[in-house]
């Protein structure tokens, strides 16, 4: 089985449109909980487009009081500014079950490559130090590449999120697909072999998520833009319960 941690930022960015606080980010992620989900998966980026500090905070909690894993993704490079307390600070003061980090550039609009470990890490390695003294699961996202990835777990990762948008563009040709699929399912062995968890992310849908996870051994999921796209069409608990599905 694979765990579904449902990215809630598209709600966010739809309240952030209009004032009024609607729709309501904790009781709809409350409601994605209770139809099953195993957690709640939020990127504060320092522009505040979607998720807010004090979401995070409000997020935290609702997380703690149901029992389910609490990720934030996000570069943790990120500094403070006067609306944006600091990647770091933020992960130190709230303290999730797990902690993705991303080499997005602030303004990036979404995560669209993985970490390019070629070069000196020494500070990206004190980050995951200083989660792991606070007992939070470090996940770096990757591409699917087995000498990145080695890189990773030398720097102390505890997970590897293999980033997935390659995979989805080439869904719908199929010798394309199955390339990106047997690459995928290596790098996962890989990571494995390595002692390193696996999870996967970005354009994953109810339409390529079946074959993905026939293929490559993930640990969990985090789908966020898909699924709440589906959910205007489908309903909200329902959504997430095809997804849990998929990911029996």
């Amino acid at each position: 089985m694979t765990n579904l941690s449902v990215n809630v930022n598209k709600i966010a960015w739809l309240r952030n449109a209009r004032e009024g606080g609607r729709p309501n980010l904790v009781e709809l992620s409350q409601r994605i909980i209770d139809a099953g989900a195993n957690g709640i998966t939020v990127h504060p980026r320092p522009d505040l487009r979607h998720i807010r500090p004090e979401d995070v905070k409000d997020l935290r909690a609702l997380t703690k009081l149901n029992f389910v894993e609490f990720n934030i993704e996000g570069n943790p490079f990120s500094k403070a500014s006067s609306i944006y307390p600091g990647f770091m600070e933020l992960i130190q003061e709230l303290r999730p079950e797990q902690c993705t980090f991303v080499p997005d550039q602030d303004h990036q609009l979404t995560s669209d490559h993985g970490w390019d470990l070629s070069n000196n890490n020494n500070d990206l390695e004190l980050c995951i130090n200083r989660l792991h003294d606070l007992n939070i699961r470090v996940s770096l996202f990757m591409d699917p590449n087995e000498k990145q990835i080695k890189e990773a777990k030398n720097l102390g990762a505890d997970r590897v999120e293999l980033y997935t948008g390659p995979y989805a563009e080439a869904f719908f040709y199929e010798d394309s697909r199955k390339k990106h699929l047997q690459s995928y399912s290596e790098a996962s062995q890989y990571s494995k072999s390595m002692g390193l968890g696996v999870n996967a992310g970005h354009d994953l849908d109810q339409v390529n998520l079946k074959d993905f996870l026939l293929k490559v051994d993930v640990d969990e999921v985090s789908i966020g833009q898909a699924l709440i796209s589906d959910a205007l069409e489908e309903g909200l608990e329902g959504t997430v319960r095809n997804y849990l599905e998929i990911c029996q």
